[in-house]
Formats: C-alpha cells, sequence, structure tokens
C-alpha cells in the first residue's frame, strides 16, 4: 500500500512559481511511476505529468509543457512539481498519484490534494 501526501500549494500571482511536494510511504514506492493531475471547480480531472520510477522518462501535458518540471528523489520517497511562470488557469486542486498504467495514466492511490491558486 502506498500513502500519499501532497504540500506546497498556495496563492501566488500570474507568473510565480511554486514547487509542490507528494511525500509517499511504503515499500513500493521506488518502483513506481508517478503522477501530477488537477482539477479545478466544475471540471473534470486533468493529467499534468508523469514520471517512471527512476525519473528516466517524463511526459508533460501540452498545457503545462515547458512551465511545469516533475522530478523525483527515490531516497526521499518524494515527487516534487516545480510550477514557474503560472497562470490563473493554473487554478486547481493538485494531485499526485502511483501509477499502475504508463500510457493512460491510471493510478491505484492517490493523495488528500494540495490547492494552487493563481491571481491575475
Amino acid at each position: 500500500q502506498v500513502q500519499l501526501v501532497e504540500s506546497g500549494g498556495g496563492l501566488v500571482q500570474a507568473g510565480g512559481s511554486l514547487r509542490l511536494s507528494c511525500a509517499a510511504s511504503g515499500r513500493t514506492f521506488s518502483y513506481r511511476a508517478m503522477g501530477w493531475f488537477r482539477q479545478a471547480p466544475g471540471k473534470e480531472r486533468e493529467f499534468v505529468a508523469r514520471i517512471s520510477w527512476n525519473g528516466g522518462s517524463t511526459y508533460y501535458a501540452d498545457s503545462v509543457k515547458g512551465r511545469f518540471t516533475i522530478s523525483r528523489d527515490n531516497a526521499k520517497n518524494t515527487v516534487y512539481l516545480q510550477m514557474n511562470s503560472l497562470k490563473p488557469e493554473d487554478t486547481a486542486v493538485y494531485y499526485c498519484a502511483a501509477l499502475t498504467n504508463w500510457g493512460t495514466g491510471a493510478y491505484d492511490y492517490r493523495g488528500q490534494g494540495t490547492q494552487v491558486t493563481v491571481s491575475s
């Protein structure tokens, strides 16, 4: 079993930056691909980024490509999402998840989320 706890969200002005962290517990974390998703009020959940178990492969949604960077530190059981050049449309609750399928982004564990609000 994997337990995930996100942190690092907050209120930031457009153009600013935030770094989200996702602390994981469980012995299998180091072998799991991980992903970040977001959900804005009234909208469906949206894939943001994913990273392979060793960090060798990453994939981003077109909407964040070039602005966001996903990384991980398996020694610390932590996944990060560095968000730069933030836009008001990035406002959402951000979740990290342990993936079961790299291609589809399906997951079996998800954290409680952290709120990101970008003001214009």
